[in-house]
């Protein structure tokens, strides 16, 4: 028996190693080793060939453990050849070895006793191989593609002839369609045409075009397309579009050029209908948007006169009718314009004219109808303020009362040292007129409205029943003696566009609307109501503790303040319409402007020396903060830096505990021009800087 440093030995492990290195494949040994991420959790190479490195691009392997090489990648590879380890049973898989970006060919056994802890693992690379295999599915399935392009162009009749140019000879030999398109005698195409005999009949405007085509194309060979115009036999000129592909010989001589015609006249009159059609379509929309502007100036001046004397009136006519009428103009226009897209492709153009003429009397009803409802748009800032629910529900009895009928019995039963509360008014008044509204139809042949405020203490299990925190608040109720209501109906009360009035005389959105205006407000709405007997609704608003304050509301103004020397704004929205409005407006006003579409651009420029004079800010931006977070770091920055919230709608984040902090207002999109610009001056002006 020889020694294991015989030479035989010597001489079979020379050979082991020898054979080792020569193999093309990758070779490697691994052994597992107990690590952070648990037993058989890692493993390092302890052993590898130079097909290692060709295989993989990675050198210096040996000694360099799993999680250290691929940490990404560790888990999935470990658990593989773990399993080899655990089981004993080789494993043989295709794998993508994300870290060098490459698709490799394992196989894998247990390297025996088991106590080793040792697989060994034999692999190649087969990115070149998995890559030719995609590239030569991808080719099969563009050449069924092609070949179902093709069948279709044919049964549907796009394919109006074909020919095949011998360029060295050039002949062309056409089928009889061809010839018929080209205005050619068929016996002719058979026998063979020159290119000057196929070219002839094409429009003269249309000829050097045709000619340049042809003759870049047998340049470079490859695919052609080209459109033109051909005069067939009943001496008129015809649309069609020509497809083919030049083919060069190996030393790059242009042989052949096959290819097929394409009838596209249709498609190009339709074309020209649809620019056609398009335009006049611009153009409405273009006096469409003059008329409301028009309008809209019209409305500014006298919006807040009509809002004192008719705004009760004109709000009734509407709301029975608003979101019906809306929808039948929306359905008049959109369904004008589908049906001539339709009548376009089917190439009924005649039929066009009637559904542009029905388009445009949708259009101006519709204007007329916007023109009715910007009438009533609000111009003041809507922002919560200490206010007294007596003296507010007293201001409003007698519009009520009007708004209501004289068939109806309205009073006010108010509590005596009633607290403030801190509440958006406009919107408080709005609701109590929809509350009454909605009690008058509940009692179609007269009845009684009782409007009563209260203060109310709300304890632990009247929270869990109201679903509103323990605590103060202020109680206003409008009740009424009319039909009531179901449980059902009760359900589904502050349901948006719920509703139990006929088609056209409600839209369902005025509880809804009221729900989510006392939610906002930290408060609640409750309805309460039996059939036969009558109906209360109640919204409890938070108390607030301080006086409340006389109607403050932004007063219009006729001269719109202009800046001091200096001056300067900053304008942080994401959309771009509303920053270049402001813009305008603080140029047109003297100021200087900067712009931020973000909050992280808005921080960039809070945190630059630039001087700032006042910051107008979106609630909802993009760049990880909000608008009142944006604001409260530029405080950070700029202590006492005032701040104007420009907002769609009173967002949660804008408020803390119900209100703002002293220099900070909001104001409502959309919005007057000389409104924004006087909130800006008084801002400006209360400024410590």
């Amino acid at each position: 028996m020889q020694s294991p440093s015989s030479p035989a030995v010597s001489q079979s492990e020379a050979r082991y190693r020898a054979l080792f290195e020569a193999i093309d494949d990758g070779f490697c040994i691994i052994e597992f080793f107990d690590g952070p991420h648990g037993p058989l959790s890692d493993y390092r190479h302890i052993e590898a060939n130079a097909g290692y490195e060709k295989q993989t691009g990675i050198s210096n392997i040996i000694g360099r453990t799993l999680r250290d090489l691929v940490p990404d990648e560790a888990d999935g590879w470990a658990e593989l050849y773990r399993s080899v380890l655990v089981t004993g049973r080789p494993i043989h898989f295709e794998r993508e070895f994300i870290a060098v970006n490459r698709i490799i060919e394992v196989s894998a056994t247990r390297i025996e006793p088991p106590e080793l802890r040792q697989v060994a693992v034999l692999f190649r690379d087969i990115t070149a191989r998995k890559r030719a295999e995609a590239a030569l599915r991808d080719s099969e399935q563009l050449a069924r593609d092609n070949v179902q392009r093709v069948q279709l162009a044919l049964a549907a009749g796009a394919i109006i002839g074909t020919w095949l140019w011998d360029l060295p000879t050039d002949r062309f030999t056409v089928d009889e369609a061809f010839a018929r398109a080209f205005g050619l005698d068929p016996a002719l195409g058979r026998d063979g045409l020159s290119l000057a005999q196929v070219v002839a009949t094409v429009h003269p405007d249309d000829q050097a075009g045709l000619a340049a085509a042809i003759e870049e194309a047998v340049k470079r060979g490859g695919p052609y397309a080209h459109q033109y115009r051909v005069r067939r036999a009943d001496g008129k000129y015809y649309w069609l579009e020509a497809n083919g592909r030049v083919e060069h010989g190996p030393d790059g001589t242009p042989l052949s050029f096959p290819g097929v015609l394409i009838d596209i006249d249709d498609r190009r009159a339709l074309a020209a209908e649809r620019d056609r059609a398009i335009a006049e379509l611009r153009a409405l929309n273009e006096t469409l948007e003059q008329r409301i502007a028009e309008a809209r100036a019209e409305l500014l001046r006298s919006a807040e006169q009509l809002r004192q004397s008719q705004k009760m009136e004109a709000v009734g006519q509407l709301t029975g009718g608003l979101a019906h009428d809306f929808n039948n103009l929306l359905a008049g226009i959109s369904g004008s314009l589908e049906l001539m897209s339709t009548r376009i492709r089917q190439g009924r153009i005649g039929e066009i004219d009637k559904y542009v003429v029905a388009a445009q009397g949708a259009v101006k009803r519709a204007a007329s109808l916007t023109h009715r409802l910007l009438a009533f748009a609000r111009r003041q800032t809507l922002t919560p303020t200490a206010a007294n629910v007596n003296r507010l529900v007293g201001g409003m009895l007698d519009l009520i009362q009007r708004s209501v009928g004289p068939g109806i019995d309205v009073q006010h039963v108010g509590a005596a040292g009633l607290w403030s509360v801190l509440v958006d008014v406009p919107q408080l008044e709005s609701a109590l007129l929809n509350l009454c509204i909605n009690a008058r139809d509940a009692m179609p042949s007269g009845g009684k409205i009782t409007i009563e405020t209260g203060n109310r203490w709300i304890d632990r299990a009247q929270s869990r029943l109201y679903d509103i925190p323990t605590g103060q608040y202020v109680s206003l109720c409008v009740s009424d003696t009319g039909t009531g209501m179901t449980p059902d109906v009760i359900a589904k009360a502050f349901d948006p566009f719920f509703t139990t009035k006929p088609i056209g005389q409600g839209t369902g959105l005025g509880l809804s609307m009221i729900y989510g205006f006392a939610q906002q407000s930290g408060g609640q709405v409750r309805i309460y109501s039996e059939v036969g007997q009558g109906t209360m609704v109640c919204i409890y608003l938070p108390r607030h503790r301080g006086e409340a304050a006389e109607d403050e509301r932004f007063p219009d103004s006729t001269a719109i303040p202009f800046a001091h020397t200096g001056e300067t704004v900053m304008v942080v929205d994401d959309e771009p319409t509303v920053r270049m409005l402001v813009a305008d407006v603080l140029e047109d006003l003297g100021y200087s402007a900067l712009e931020a579409s973000d909050s992280v651009g808005g921080l960039k420029l809070l945190q630059s020396d630039a001087r700032i004079d006042l910051l107008v800010t979106d609630v909802g931006l993009p760049g990880g903060m909000n608008g009142r977070q944006l604001a409260d770091a530029a405080r950070q920055i700029r202590p006492g830096l005032n701040v104007l919230f420009i907002t769609g709608f009173a967002e949660n984040a804008l408020l803390n505990n119900g209100q703002l902090e002293p220099g900070m207002a909001v104001l409502t999109k959309p919005f007057a021009v000389d409104t924004l610009a006087a909130r800006i001056r008084e801002l400006i002006g209360k400024s410590p800087n």
